[in-house]
């Protein structure tokens, strides 16, 4: 076993180790939870691909929404009606 002084540097130290692996523990936990899932497109869908499948929709790789993203559907904002534009009328040469 490691025999340490008894002295206030040594609890510094100590309580420094502490903090440095409760820091280290989250990024660990915050990183298993960005990754969980799996690639898309997978390999089997590589695999079709290479050999002429045409691949219509991924399989869900089980990661959840990306929540840095937001998705706009047009119909729900209030203000997005069909907009007249003027364009420039081109007539033939006679």
């Amino acid at each position: 076993m490691t025999k340490l002084a008894d002295d206030p540097q040594t609890e510094a130290a100590k309580k420094a180790l502490a903090e440095e692996k409760k820091l280290a523990d989250k990024s660990r936990a915050e990183y298993a939870e960005r990754a969980k899932g799996k690639p898309t497109p997978t390999q089997e869908e590589n695999d079709l691909a290479a050999c002429g499948a045409h691949i219509l929709e991924h399989e869900d790789d089980g990661s959840g929404p990306d929540p840095y993203v937001t998705r706009q559907v047009e119909a729900d904002k209030p203000h997005a009606k069909p907009q007249n534009y003027q364009t420039r009328q081109h007539r033939n040469a006679e």
